[in-house]
């Protein structure tokens, strides 16, 4: 029998949301200490906990921490760089207490050997970016100090003795932010990174190095690079003493190395070798014992791996089956790095240097995606305003089950990727697919201001958030419609975080769209510029404009002081306990919503933060934006939650016609 004929948006699909939520790991953090591997998983199915597992060459896996433990940081409410592997121990910070924990290895099979031990004291502190200073036996670390309620927290460099419980010490403060604390090979230097408001890191950042002395102390700093609208990130030591540092000074992040204070671009091309700072513990390259660099670099929305060779200046291509890299790490004879593709879930793989071969030790996902079932991510280039063109990630609906009626196109759902200073992947993901084998097609868009494209794409943000973004994403669903890829009377658009704030603003001030998806979005400008946490208070400064100066813009561009411009119904969802974008944005837009009479739909998450952990939340969530779409596209399925309220459900008819 051949595919059954079915609408768009009707076909029954393999992956259900309950898949979705609990079957595909959050895999992050990766170490190579004494030819084993290890790397953090954050487990849905366990409340959204993070645990440290180690492996074999063999891939035979094994839980480090204890069960119940979260391996994550709240620093700058992002967090990242939560834990470190040197000398058969295990420091990381608990999420519970926000402690740092001791945990002694066993040498001969790498497992936990006793019980975690807290090296700090309780108190209103955060610790990330751990770096071991072997010569003192003591932690470098990144301190955020919120013992004064009301005011900003303060971020210094701070050391603690690397056993027993002591108080940590100040070792370095003056700057707002600081992050990446490496040491020499020699124990003699340590380089870092600082930045002030009103820059974000790649904004403009700085690069330093300061002599340790025999007693630790800190002295003859001096600033290596960075400054005057540069940024600088992931600074490395080499085995002989070089320091190599990520920059965007010509206009592309590109590999630095800084010799006895000389600095000297490696390689100068038009590709980025990093992805920007949202986070601790980045790493977008590794550098071997010879001194030569596995590194990754993006290209039109593609991520490639190479070596380079620091004797022949020379960057040679390392084939291998993957799109995206990140998480790279090396020691001995071996590269870790986290890899993914559009046919391919994440995963984390071993790479023998001298070979080039691999080993896949541990999966996102153990789910077997039939081809039949697979919409593969197809890079697009689209115009858009001011004779600009700005570039996406199209998701064709596809399920081998079912063919749609002849002359009809699948409704479209435009994603906003949040940051908005990111950028969105293009790894297989059953979250993307739950959609494409339903009959729906989405397009993830990389707009003006996203990264990979240089820093005048970047850039193209500046002032105009609210506006290059929403146009974009507009002008994509267009450019689908036109092209006869999509139903033009079924776009809807979702986003989270700041993809939130595109997707509301796109409602408030376009008629592109019928349905809107606000996950944690931002719709009150003014009030989040008052109400939001130290490491983002300043992000509007460059996005719009300085507050209070620039209040008219921030009125002007906030959809929640514009509730009457709304076109399309929306559904909003919101952890209760988000500190980045607090649940008064949402409710702020909602009651606007309500109040007009136009229809709405809440739904929130006690526990959860930015961003939600616990497969219930997402399961709940993802049902939820599919019964939305249904009921606003009139769109009849047997998966749906009919229980989902939608305030004013009543004008969804008359809303769609128009």
């Amino acid at each position: 029998m051949g595919p059954k004929v079915s609408e768009y948006g009707t076909w029954h699909s393999p992956i259900t949301a309950e898949m979705v939520s609990s079957s595909e790991l959050r895999l992050g953090l990766t170490f190579v200490y004494n030819n084993r591997f290890y790397w953090s998983e954050r487990r849905p199915s366990d409340k959204g906990r993070t645990a440290i597992v180690g492996s074999e060459i063999d891939g035979k896996t094994f839980d480090v921490t204890p069960a119940g433990t979260d391996v994550r940081n709240a620093v700058h409410e992002y967090g990242g760089g939560s834990a470190i592997i040197t000398d058969d121990i295990l420091y990381y910070s608990n999420f519970a207490d926000h402690r740092i924990y001791r945990l002694d290895l066993d040498a001969a099979s790498g497992k936990a050997k006793g019980d975690p031990k807290a090296i700090t004291k309780a108190g209103p502190y955060r610790y990330a970016d751990f770096c071991y200073d072997k010569k003192r036996n003591r932690l470098i670390v990144v301190k955020e100090d919120h013992s004064e309620p009301g005011l900003e927290p303060l971020n210094f460099l701070d050391v603690l003795p690397a056993e027993g419980e002591h108080e940590s010490e100040m070792l370095l403060a003056g700057s707002d932010f600081f992050s990446s604390p490496r040491i020499s090979p020699d124990g003699r230097l340590l380089a870092w990174i600082t930045w002030n408001h009103p820059n974000m890191p790649w904004d403009e950042s700085k690069l330093w190095t300061g002599n340790l002395g025999g007693d630790g102390s800190l002295s003859n700093m001096q600033c290596v690079a960075g400054g005057n609208g540069e940024s600088v990130t992931q600074p490395e030591w080499g085995p002989d003493g070089t320091l190599y540092f990520v920059s965007d000074k010509s206009g592309w992040w590109n590999l630095h190395a800084s010799y006895s204070g000389l600095v000297e671009p490696l390689v100068e091309m038009n590709a980025e070798f990093c992805t920007p700072p949202w986070v601790f513990g980045m790493a977008n390259y590794a550098v071997l014992p010879n001194n030569n660099i596995i590194c990754s670099y993006t290209q039109n929305g593609r991520w490639y791996l190479a070596e380079f060779d620091n004797n022949t200046r020379q960057l040679a291509p390392i084939d291998l089956p993957y799109h995206d890299y990140s998480q790279l790490r090396a020691a001995g004879d071996y590269v870790i790095f986290l890899g993914g593709a559009p046919d391919r879930f994440p995963e984390i793989v071993a790479l023998n240097v001298a070979t080039k071969q691999t080993t896949v030790l541990k999966r996102s996902s153990d789910f077997n995606m039939d081809e039949g079932y697979l919409s593969k991510a197809i890079p697009i280039e689209f115009p858009t305003e001011k004779g600009l063109t700005a570039y996406a990630v199209f998701y064709p609906a596809k399920n081998k089950d079912f063919e749609a009626p002849a002359d009809t196109m699948p409704p479209l759902i435009v994603h906003s990727h949040g940051g908005p200073t990111g950028a969105c992947g293009t790894n297989l993901s059953l979250g993307m697919q739950y959609w494409t084998t339903r009959g729906f097609s989405v397009v993830d868009v990389n707009y003006g201001g996203s990264t990979g494209y240089g820093k005048a794409y970047r850039e193209r943000l500046n002032d105009n958030w609210g506006i290059v973004d929403v146009d974009d994403c507009c002008n994509a669903a267009k450019f689908l419609a036109q092209s006869g890829k999509v139903d033009a009377n079924k776009l809807a658009i979702s986003g989270g975080s700041a993809g939130g704030y595109t997707t509301l603003c796109a409602i408030a001030f376009r008629k592109t769209f019928k349905a809107g998806a606000s996950y944690y979005g931002v719709s009150d400008l003014e009030g989040l510029a008052k109400d939001t946490h130290k490491f983002e208070s300043r992000y509007l400064d460059k996005l719009i404009g300085p507050y209070p100066a620039k209040k008219s813009l921030y009125e002007e561009r906030s959809p929640a002081l514009h509730a009457d411009k709304i076109s399309c119904p929306v559904i909003f969802f919101q952890g209760l306990e988000d500190k980045v974008v607090p649940p008064s944005q949402s409710e702020c837009m909602v009651n606007a919503m309500k109040k007009k009479g136009l229809p709405v739909s809440y739904i929130t998450f006690e526990g959860e933060q930015h961003g939600f952990r616990r497969a219930e939340n997402i399961q709940k969530s993802l049902i939820g934006e599919l019964t939305f779409y249904c009921r606003v596209f009139g769109i009849n399925r047997d998966d749906l939650d009919n229980s989902l309220k939608i305030d004013h459900e009543d004008k969804l008819m008359a809303l769609a016609s128009n």
